[in-house]
């Protein structure tokens, strides 16, 4: 998936689906951003769709309540992932289940990882800003390995994960 704005919320509400947990940097605005147009904008949109949305972030209380004042939902700051007990908790939040959430998020080894532990079907979606701390470069290192040998076990998925034709490509896969 390329972006968290590109998943199609009509079709996963009509599936079922009643929240959405978020990751907040580099997968809804650049690190350390405050929401834009674009997230205020999408927040509105999850409303009016019916769905209840929390986010769920590493980061300090107020990095994630500044972006949360912008667009009014719930949220989980130091929330320790990949521990699934801060999943547990935003699902807890929201009033929802591992059989009725999802999870949004730009990092295998926090996100993804932490998802998959607590039952939670997810989207892994393209970081939005190359510019990042020395910690998460080495990461993501880490996951072009790891999604090397994914798209060798699963070839369908790096065929649906293009971008389209003309743009650069960056190769990941919707739901682990």
């Amino acid at each position: 998936m390329l972006s968290a704005y590109d998943i199609d919320y009509e079709k996963l509400f009509a599936l079922g689906y009643r929240g959405v947990i978020y990751d907040v940097d580099n997968t809804l605005v650049p690190h350390g951003a405050p929401a834009d147009d674009r997230a205020r904008e999408h927040f509105r949109r999850m409303k009016e769709i019916g769905f209840r949305c929390c986010f769920l972030s590493n980061n300090g209380e107020e990095r994630v309540k500044s972006f949360n004042d912008e667009v009014d939902e719930c949220y989980i700051f130091r929330a320790g992932k990949p521990d699934p007990e801060g999943y547990r908790a935003a699902m807890k939040k929201l009033g929802t289940t591992t059989r009725n959430t999802i999870f949004v998020g730009d990092q295998i080894f926090t996100d993804i990882l932490g998802a998959n532990r607590a039952g939670i079907r997810n989207y892994m979606v393209k970081y939005i800003d190359p510019y990042e701390e020395i910690q998460i470069i080495v990461k993501r290192q880490l996951e072009k390995v790891v999604l090397f040998f994914y798209f060798l076990k699963h070839p369908k998925m790096k065929k649906a994960a293009k971008r389209p034709k003309g743009e650069k490509i960056r190769i990941y896969p919707r739901n682990w």
